[in-house]
């Protein structure tokens, strides 16, 4: 009778294990769909500031207009670690194009266009940006 009472608790307990496992992985799945919602949010307020904000007018996706495209902004600031954030705040210099005639339009145009956006706005162009190339 112990014997079968233990089997009954072990089978019982195994359940309960199941059960929390379940939950954990449902748990997770749902915060994973609600992140890549979040960062899909984060992309279409991105392109709509893009559009808005007139950065389309100097950057297109895979050619320099006036100045370089989204591909090649996103692929120089991947190879030297750069923070697109923190370059389109004014806080960190350029390094895509450094010639000091461009830098001085970029930083015309970055604070005509895009000083009063939060850090929120600022990381939803850089979303949109990265999920261009």
């Amino acid at each position: 009778m112990p014997l079968i009472i233990f089997a009954l608790l072990l089978v019982s307990c195994g359940k309960e294990k199941k059960e929390e496992v379940k939950k954990e992985v449902e748990t997770t799945v749902e915060k994973a769909a609600s992140e890549a919602t979040q960062v899909g949010d984060q992309v279409t307020l991105g392109k709509q500031l893009f559009t808005e904000k007139t950065c389309v007018s100097c950057h297109q996706l895979d050619q320099k207009v006036v100045g370089p495209s989204i591909k090649d902004i996103v692929k120089i600031y991947d190879e030297k670690s750069g923070n697109l954030v923190q370059f389109l705040k004014g806080n960190s210099p350029a390094i895509v194009d450094t010639d000091p005639g461009q830098v001085a339009i970029m930083k015309a145009n970055l604070d005509g266009f895009v000083k009063d956006l939060n850090g929120d706005q600022l990381r939803a162009l850089a979303a949109y940006m990265r999920a261009a190339k």
